[in-house]
């Protein structure tokens, strides 16, 4: 075990984390922007945002659904529930009457027989996009005309941000975001301080703006507001490996909510100041922290043109597994049985299933995979911000009864997790439902599990505070 691990901790458990995250998240509903459009305009903007978004694909796709029903059979809110407006299938009924009035071929005949779009549809719209659907891409595996109801859900939120009816406490958080650059307050500032935390209790240094470096590393508001547990993982490992890294304090946030609500242009702004840090700096490699949807976020960026970055954006998860199969991480063996649950947006939208896996034999863990795993992996019911919406609760807790049947069935004591929002779900599911299972997140473990190597000895401090000389 690495000898920094022997320090006495100072940051919260997991479990507390998640408490104080609940807290939080409680008070986003009063932080909420209010509507200021009228209820024609918000309508109107509506309409003109899936006009807009709506493209050959999205028009094949619309036009192209059976009704045969078998997305039904993939989505756990359905499956939890047995409610079928939750079918995948039901949730784009107002997309396609908005596209059959606006742009089909037929749409003369169709303004004719079908009536115009009211701002209570629109409102109730919110719970099948936001508080039903984490678009996990798991209803697009089963479906025979290969439809994705994950794209053309976010398409519809887009559409309700135009309509100011994104849910409050993705609101808040997206408002936020765009108009300071932090979330949950985690400026600059924050990680500077949490640097300097890290540094000086446990040892370990995190290099900070360095000019020039081979890999760029990202954090996430989780690391910096609650569990700084992850970012020193993460340290750990970069200095054990020895490869030359820096955070930069212009682009180290993960978490991207204009993804989340559906905000192209905050969606952009978060993308390129990363962007903009990392070809400033000649890095070679991005590795994007434990935060499932900051993956597609950066990796599939409608925004950023094909093949113009000359850097490679890697999830932690992937860079891991790079690290493992090359041989250079020196881990001392995992007891007990365990399992993993791959994020919906890295594995089976990503298809990263080998490396986290490459990690864990790594450590001779005695793993067993999950019944329907891999890219048929039931998703843990939180993603896309559902793990943050109020509303949703009902929902989210039935939903993540299936992984809580799908983990017992490994009877493994222990499933890793390489995803934020999985991680804050899957802990609120076990103490809710008075779980046995200890839930673990894949950096972190690899953290505890490293063997000493010269490459992790601290570097000396520079004269500028949190900054490794």
């Amino acid at each position: 075990m690495s000898t920094s691990a022997a320090v006495a901790p100072i940051f919260p458990t997991f479990e507390q984390v998640c408490q104080g995250f609940a807290g939080q998240i409680g008070m986003l509903r009063q932080m909420a922007p209010e509507p200021t459009l009228t209820d024609a305009v918000r309508v109107e903007r509506a309409i003109d945002t899936l006009i807009a978004e709506t493209n050959a694909g999205e028009a094949v796709w619309l036009e192209s659904c059976i009704h045969c029903g078998q997305c039904t059979t993939a989505c756990h809110f359905f499956q939890a529930t047995g409610e079928t407006k939750y079918a995948p299938m039901r949730k784009m009924d107002l997309y396609r009457r908005i596209y059959q009035r606006e742009v089909g071929p037929f749409r003369w005949w169709y303004k004719l027989i079908t009536r115009p779009v009211k701002l209570k549809e629109l409102e109730d719209l919110q719970e099948l996009v936001y508080d039903s659907c984490s678009e996990c891409g798991r209803c697009t595996m089963v479906c025979p005309m290969g439809i994705d109801t994950a794209s053309l859900v976010h398409h519809l939120r887009s559409a309700l941000v135009a309509a100011e009816l994104v849910p409050a406490e993705l609101a808040a958080l997206t408002a936020e975001q765009k108009h300071r650059g932090t979330i949950f307050g985690a400026s600059a500032d924050t990680l500077m301080n949490m640097i300097n935390t890290i540094r000086d209790h446990y040892g370990v240094t995190i290099p900070l703006d360095k000019p020039s470096a081979e890999v760029m590393v990202l954090s996430s508001a989780v690391d910096l507001v609650a569990n700084g547990n992850g970012l020193l993982a993460t340290a750990r490992i970069m200095n054990h490996l020895g490869v030359d890294w820096t955070m930069c304090s212009d682009g180290f946030e993960s978490a991207n909510f204009g993804l989340l609500s559906g905000d192209m242009a905050l969606w952009r702004q978060q993308s390129e100041s990363i962007t903009t840090a990392a070809q400033r700096i000649g890095a070679k490699t991005l590795v994007i922290a434990e935060c499932g949807h900051a993956y597609p976020a950066l990796r599939w960026n409608p925004m950023i043109k094909g093949g113009s970055l000359p850097f490679d954006m890697v999830y932690m998860s992937e860079f891991l597994g790079r690290m493992a199969k090359a041989g250079r991480l020196n881990l001392t063996p995992i007891d007990g049985k365990i399992t993993y649950h791959d994020p919906c947006k890295t594995g089976r939208r990503g298809g990263a299933f080998d490396q986290p896996r490459a990690v864990l034999q790594a450590m001779n863990a005695d793993y067993v995979e999950l019944p329907s795993g891999r890219e048929y992996n039931w998703c843990c019911g939180g993603g896309a911000g559902i793990f943050l919406l109020e509303r949703a609760t009902r929902l989210r807790d039935e939903s993540f009864k299936i992984k809580i049947k799908q983990v017992n069935a490994t009877g493994a004591a222990t499933v890793v997790v390489s995803c934020a929002s999985c991680r804050l779900n899957f802990e609120a599911g076990r103490v809710k439902n008075h779980w046995d299972k200890e839930v673990a997140s894949l950096v972190e473990l690899v953290a505890d599990h490293l063997i000493d190597t010269p490459a992790q000895a601290p570097a000396a401090k520079s004269s500028q505070p949190g900054v490794t000389a």
